[in-house]
């Protein structure tokens, strides 16, 4: 068996413990009583914990149920009785209400992003040792031949295949995806298995149907149950249902190591949980959810599938197995997938956790001199048990070198106060100001003042995405990325990092009130500081207002540390640096000299063909006369020429318009935006190994 033994103060209660083997072995408390020639009271006051029996009266309890007298002591297992696993289906509802799917699955895309984010969030809110960072282990494993039937057989397939024949030939779009993913594997005779393991975390404690961590991702929806301080990055209790959003089948596993005993045990809880849309079989009417697990005896939820506790057997059967005794929850989703299409094969979902671990998770995965990283994670990808693609442990300094140095530096207390090196970090305190709780504080309380850090260092020679402030709270999972506009022409391409909440590594009521203001300004999805529901319900008004002095406070800052510079022509730009080359001689007519446009603001993005998105905001003089821009794609290599590429798309905006490869801006308006696509089959070189730089000259013959 997985369990290790409890002590003394840890064993279930006595009391607890027999009247769940009797309901187990269908025995009555009378039952009892007559065979070991007691009276019904005095195995009432066992039950109810009033009394305990002598040593010799447990000898006969253990003998009457089939087991020993170290198991009535210890209370860590249960007597060796057949109650087979099988699944247990929610009938229909007795109003007639029906739900075609788990409609908290269609919160977020069922995407492997999105999933690595929420998952791993909800692991580092669990985090139990605070002094050691949560260990996540993202496992892929691709079935087939044996190793499939020997997996079906031991979920139960057989058991599982008439309630999805029947739910797959709906209308809906829960049944569509469930008929594709019926026939895929009926065809290709293949599944995908996503295991993700967290170690260092709580574990799902608690009852089976009462408020607990088990109850709340088991059994309910919308039920976050996060305790830890205020600190979680998690609110909504929505991030749970990506796991199932994410299996074709609508079908997770579980097994968790508990942190605190139930039932006088901590390893090896099972449970499974299946979402189907509402169906019926045989006649009989099913709501949609079941659950593999034991049958229950207790009254109230007899026949119910409720967790067991898996002997190593049965967790291997069902890829369940977990390494040593540390606490947490391995979900194992069944016909994983990313509904994206962007990664479908073993190589491509590989990549991609790594990649969104990386993108989201980095900061907590850094540690300094005197602390530990917040968060450890690996990916490793399995073929029929054996290893396709090694273990890879994610590297924030490798995926974010600079933005790693600059939170690296800010824990080893390394920061300067002004940059005069390359490899230096500056540090800068940002106000936000907490708008009061409705009911609290006076009227007219601006509120209470938080000093967020903001961090910045030159870029790193190979990122594709510069000048931007990365937002975090709590954990240091990324929120949102903001670009600060208006910077100085010529300023260094830089790398940001903005410090809020508990991220600043401080405590203190400020911190804690900042860490719950940010937190009520996010939505599900947790990638932004904006208006929501709970922050308009929550706070005095004003709360949006000192978001976007907050945000405005940012770009203040970024700015100041920059500083204003002369652009250096000869020198060429960095990634994506704002490059504006125009005449400064008398115009068409012999018109007067005049200031330049310049350029406000430059966003660019690779997507997965390898074409660079580029978006451009200018900032016009007054004209008599309409500007003609001719944008220019280059890529700046790192030996030779820099050769151009072409435009596969060139578009304006409601300021400005396209024609011909030129942007053609009217006389009077002062900003403008467009936008522009390379064509990657113009590629000397795929995109993600050039730095791309935009010219906007004078168009040739144009106005200007």
């Amino acid at each position: 068996m997985p369990n290790s033994p409890q002590s003394a103060a840890e064993a279930e209660a006595f009391g607890s413990w027999l009247r769940r083997q009797l309901l187990r072995a269908g025995m009555s408390q009378a039952d009892l009583a007559a065979k070991l020639g007691k009276t019904r009271a005095a195995v009432s006051a066992w039950i109810t914990g009033r009394a305990e029996p002598r040593d010799e009266t447990k000898a006969r309890i253990a003998e009457i149920l089939g087991t020993d007298l170290a198991s009535l002591e210890t209370r860590t297992v249960d007597v060796p009785i057949d109650r087979p696993i099988r699944w247990h289906h929610r009938l229909a509802h007795a109003d007639g209400g029906r739900e075609y799917g788990n409609a908290a699955a269609f919160a977020f895309d069922a995407d492997l992003s999105v999933l690595a984010r929420e998952a791993t969030q909800n692991s580092l809110d669990e985090r139990c040792d605070t002094r050691s960072p949560v260990r996540v282990h993202y496992t892929l494993h691709e079935l087939d031949g044996a190793h499939l039937d020997a997996f079906l057989a031991a979920l139960c397939w057989d058991e599982l295949l008439p309630h999805y024949e029947t739910a797959a030939r709906g209308n809906q779009k829960v049944s569509r995806s469930l008929r594709s993913a019926l026939t895929d594997l009926s065809q290709e005779r293949r599944l995908r298995l996503l295991r993700i393991d967290d170690y260092n975390a709580s574990g799902l404690t608690g009852p089976e149907y009462s408020d607990g961590r088990f109850a709340a991702v088991v059994r309910r929806q919308l039920d976050s149950h996060k305790i830890t301080a205020g600190r979680a990055g998690g609110s909504y209790g929505l991030g749970k249902a990506t796991l199932w959003a994410t299996s074709r089948l609508g079908l997770v596993l579980i097994n968790s190591t508990l942190s605190e005993p139930h039932e006088g045990r901590t390893e090896g809880r099972v449970i499974g949980r299946l979402d189907l849309p509402w169906h019926e079989v045989g006649g009989v009417a099913f709501a949609g959810p079941a659950w593999l697990g034991e049958p229950d005896t207790e009254p109230e939820h007899q026949g119910v599938s409720r967790s067991w506790w898996a002997d190593d057997e049965a967790l291997r059967r069902l890829h369940l197995e977990r390494t040593g005794t540390e606490p947490g929850t391995s979900f194992l989703i069944v016909g994983a997938y990313d509904a994206s299409g962007a990664a479908e094969t073993l190589q491509e979902m590989h990549d991609k956790l790594v990649r969104s671990l990386a993108d989201d998770f980095w900061a907590a995965m850094i540690g300094g001199r005197s602390a530990e990283p917040l968060l450890e994670a690996r990916v490793t990808t399995l073929r029929n048990g054996e290893v396709y693609l090694p273990e890879q442990q994610v590297d924030p300094h490798e995926y974010h070198p600079a933005l790693s140095r600059a939170l690296r530096a800010y824990l080893d207390g390394d920061t300067v106060d002004k940059l005069t090196a390359a490899d230096q970090v500056v540090r800068a305190d940002v106000p936000l100001v907490v708008t009061p709780v409705k009911d609290r504080g006076r009227p007219r309380d601006r509120g209470c003042e938080h000093l967020a850090v903001l961090l910045l260092t030159p870029a790193d020679d190979q990122d594709t995405h510069t000048n931007r402030v990365i937002c975090m709270r709590g954990n240091r999972m990324t929120i949102t990325e903001q670009r600060p506009r208006d910077l100085p022409l010529g300023s260094p391409a830089f790398q940001a990092v903005l410090l809020a909440g508990y991220a600043t590594g401080r405590d203190g009521e400020d911190v804690a009130l900042a860490e719950a203001f940010l937190r009520a300004s996010e939505p599900p999805e947790h990638d932004r500081w904006d208006r929501t529901e709970e922050l308009t319900t929550t706070y005095q008004r004003g709360a949006l207002t000192r978001l976007k002095e907050f945000r405005s406070a940012i770009d203040h800052t970024v700015r100041s540390l920059l500083g204003k510079r002369e652009i250096t022509r000869s020198g060429g730009p960095a990634v994506l640096r704002e490059l504006l080359k125009l005449e400064t001689s008398a115009g068409v007519g012999g018109r007067r000299a005049q200031s330049f446009p310049t350029v406000r603001n430059i966003e660019a993005r690779l997507d997965d063909r390898g074409a660079w998105h580029v978006t451009v905001h200018l900032k016009l003089p007054d004209a008599d006369d309409p500007w003609v821009l001719a944008p220019v794609a280059k890529f700046d290599v790192r030996s030779g020429g820099r050769p151009s590429v072409e435009w596969e798309l060139l578009v304006g905006s409601a300021t400005c318009r396209a024609e011909s490869g030129t942007i053609v801006i009217e006389p009077g308006v002062r900003t403008a935006v467009f936008s522009g696509v390379t064509d990657p089959a113009s590629h000397p070189v795929r995109g993600g190994y050039a730095r791309l730089m935009v010219d906007v000259p004078k168009a040739r013959g144009g106005e200007a």
